[in-house]
């Protein structure tokens, strides 16, 4: 049933993502909304799945490739609801809902198995980075659309982009916000995995590998980098943007790197 739920949520985000495709090439304001609201059908299903998960294997779904896509995902689609409070910011899903998709279709294929390592209370480390990676994702979705809109407006083109995007300042404002609830999570797993790896010496209990701990140090300097790429006057705006953008597709291709040179899953992500 767990797999089940699983599928079931991915096609309602897919379908969500598709509504907001159909909605950016016909200009149709409504289907925003109506997609926000498969979506959060979507997340029913995945929170079943995740509390399924939970019971089965009685442990939380923070450890195992599979389980930390699909509670990456489902964190983030809580991310895009949030988001979509922001009167018309409820057009980002259009990049946001493929990547939800994405993320917990990969989860179900590979598998929802843990590897029966217990994680204590090292599981808030790993939940709080999942904050920080949604955070960055948020920022991601906003500035690339700020970017494409930014694009638009300097051409003087007031096409689909215009009519159908958010205004440049409630994308800015999104990123912005995506990006200081990120820090601060993504800061308090860094100590915590660094204290967990300096006070754990039984080898039984799992620790974040250095190549991935490494990973998560170099994500947490590109939120870094996009909010100081917000400082100062001229266009931070789009420089925020642009560093959010570039820094969240290194994040995923280093992170890709990692797991394909890692001989075993390991606990961080």
């Amino acid at each position: 049933m767990i797999g089940v739920f699983h599928f079931g949520s991915v096609m309602l985000y897919g379908i969500a993502g598709a509504l907001l495709g159909f909605s950016f090439v016909r200009e149709t304001r409504q289907v925003p909304v109506i997609a926000c609201g498969i979506i959060a059908l979507g997340l029913c299903l995945h929170a079943i799945a995740l509390a399924e998960y939970t019971t089965e294997w009685a442990q939380l779904p923070l450890e195992g490739l599979g389980p930390s896509l699909s509670t990456l995902a489902f964190l983030t689609g809580v991310g895009l609801l949030i988001a979509a409070t922001l009167g018309q910011a409820s057009t980002v899903g259009l990049v946001l809902a493929p990547v939800i998709a994405v993320l917990t279709g990969t989860a179900a294929v590979v598998g929802l198995v843990p590897s029966g390592q217990s994680l204590n209370w090292f599981g808030l480390h790993i939940v709080f980075a999942f904050i920080g990676l949604v955070g960055l994702t948020i920022a991601f979705a906003a500035g690339l659309m700020y970017l494409m809109q930014f694009r638009e407006l300097k051409g003087k083109r007031f096409g689909a982009v215009f009519r159908f995007f958010p205004p440049l300042d409630t994308l800015d404002r999104l990123g912005q916000r995506g990006l200081l609830l990120g820090f601060p999570f993504l800061t308090l797993a860094l100590m915590l995995g660094l204290a967990w790896m300096s006070s754990t010496t039984n080898p039984s209990i799992p620790s974040p590998a250095p190549a991935k701990l490494v990973w998560a140090f170099m994500s947490w300097v590109v939120l870094l980098t996009a909010i100081m790429a917000r400082a100062g006057g001229g266009r931070r705006g789009e420089r925020g943007a642009f560093v959010s953008v570039v820094g969240f597709l290194v994040v995923v291709a280093v992170y890709l790197i990692v797991r394909a040179g890692a001989s075993q899953q390991g606990v961080f992500l």
